[in-house]
């Protein structure tokens, strides 16, 4: 798969997962506030990567995009927010 497939794959997997995402109950050692500034850090390098993207920038937009995962996982393995990656496997 081509990187600039692979970018539009990626961006359209995290768009669905900011579409989806829940903080979950207070209580946890985070604060809201904290749990909200990492969801807007993760935006901004999802915004970074369609901006490499248009200018035909892949693989830096690709980098973009993976951070933007990457925070997105480790808040959800935290127990800190809840989304679900869209599932990209085919079913036969």
């Amino acid at each position: 798969m081509s990187a600039h497939a692979l970018l539009l794959k990626y961006i359209q997997n995290s768009e669905k997962a900011f579409a989806d995402i829940k903080l979950q109950h207070e209580g946890q050692v985070q604060s809201r506030d904290s749990i909200v500034e990492v969801i807007e850090y993760a935006k901004r390098y999802l915004s970074d990567a369609k901006f490499y993207g248009e200018k035909q920038q892949y693989e830096t937009g690709l980098v973009s995009v993976a951070y933007c995962e990457g925070m997105l996982d480790a808040l959800r393995l935290l127990g800190l927010v809840e989304f679900k990656w869209p599932n990209t496997q085919k079913k036969p």
